[in-house]
């Protein structure tokens, strides 16, 4: 269960608002991802400019239906390449898609009205089409050499009001 605004406010002002993402505590931390699953969608880099590119290819332990990972607490043993986002990451990776929570505290923005932490619920970022629900296909079915036909750009894209 997701605590609503009213809950992890503190003097009328939510801790998004008032702290910087070294300031969390782990539990403020795990709050901000809003359960979109777009980071964990494969991305292709083009090495000679950098550009990053979203594919609908979800990785092997992204559950399709709930957009959580089916194994997160071993994630990295079973995905050697998966990142763990922390304030350090998060500031150093420019692909996070723009709706991500951490990107929008890291840029001292608002979160999203379908966010858990705004709505109160875990469905409305399904419900606000943000996330990949029923959009990806699992890196177990793909082979890598095909990842760039299923190149798309929904995850870059912004819905809904702040």
């Amino acid at each position: 269960m997701y605590p609503t605004a009213a809950k992890v406010m503190m003097n009328d002002v939510p801790f998004w608002k008032l702290k910087s993402l070294d300031e969390l505590t782990p539990g403020e931390w795990e709050s901000l991802c809003d359960g979109c699953g777009l980071c964990c969608l494969n991305k292709l880099e083009d090495w000679d400019t950098g550009d990053v590119v979203f594919t609908s290819v979800a990785c092997r332990l992204l559950d399709g239906s709930t957009c959580r990972c089916s194994d997160y607490p071993n994630r990295q043993k079973t995905v050697p390449d998966c990142i763990q986002l922390t304030p350090q990451e998060v500031r150093e990776i420019h692909w996070l898609p723009p709706t991500c929570g951490y990107r929008l505290v890291r840029d001292g923005e608002d979160l999203y009205w379908w966010h858990p932490l705004v709505s109160g619920d875990p469905e409305t970022v399904h419900q606000a089409g943000i996330s990949a629900r029923g959009r990806t296909v699992s890196e177990k079915d793909v082979d890598v050499e095909d990842f760039e036909d299923y190149v798309v750009d929904w995850p870059l894209k912004v819905g809904g009001e702040r």
